[in-house]
């Protein structure tokens, strides 16, 4: 989802809406003074983003965590890489899903649409349907590690490294999805935590001319 594509999408959730309420205290963007607001501007500048996601407010009480977490997703999840953008945002996904994770879950889920992403390959990844046709053989095993890394990681063995390289994902793509899985569960947790609901976006891109899936994915994004 290009920055441009993102504005019109996150308008339905954040735009004229005012403060989400949340189980803790975040700064909003009114009430945000020296270093948060620093941090908020260079995120609305540098991005082209009408406004600070919630789950980047949930990081508000420390400046430093918060410049970290931006740094951390936009160079991990929101970047090529070594799996490249759609294979992040599956993974993004479908680890949202297993850590019921509505925030997540939608943002990650409309940006893997605007990767192009069907609805059958999200509703696969949503339901947790990993046999689903609209799931292709190689990243069905990237993702049923996936699986293991995220409900059981201390069963993770060299014989699940052994498989994945064995159908055709070397060690710097098998540790990415490592670093993007780990990440999620640490996103979720505090989304969930904190309270956040949903932002509708991927209902929002489904109801507007957006929903066409991007055929050139090498676009800019940011922590939704």
């Amino acid at each position: 989802m290009s920055t441009s594509d993102y504005a019109v999408a996150s308008g339905l959730g954040q735009v004229g809406m005012g403060p989400v309420p949340t189980h803790l205290p975040v700064v909003e963007e009114a009430d945000a003074t020296g270093e948060v607001a620093d941090a908020y501007r260079y995120f609305r500048e540098h991005f082209g983003r009408p406004a600070v996601p919630g789950i980047l407010k949930c990081f508000s009480s420390s400046p430093e965590m918060l410049r970290i977490v931006m740094q951390l997703g936009s160079t991990l999840v929101f970047s090529e890489g070594v799996l490249g953008r759609r294979m992040k945002e599956m993974i993004a996904t479908y680890v949202s899903a297993l850590n019921a994770c509505p925030y997540c879950l939608d943002s990650h889920a409309a940006s893997l649409r605007a990767q192009g992403g069907n609805d059958a390959q999200l509703n696969a990844l949503a339901t947790g349907d990993l046999g689903d046709d609209s799931i292709g053989a190689h990243e069905r095993h990237l993702l049923e590690f996936v699986h293991k890394i995220t409900v059981e990681s201390h069963k993770v063995d060299a014989a699940d490294i052994l498989n994945l390289r064995a159908s055709g994902w070397d060690e710097r793509q098998i540790a990415e999805s490592i670093h993007v899985a780990a990440m999620f569960a640490c996103f979720n947790r505090v989304a969930n935590a904190f309270g956040l609901p949903s932002q509708d976006l991927l209902k929002h891109l489904r109801d507007t001319a957006l929903t066409e899936p991007r055929k050139d994915p090498s676009t800019k994004e940011t922590i939704v």
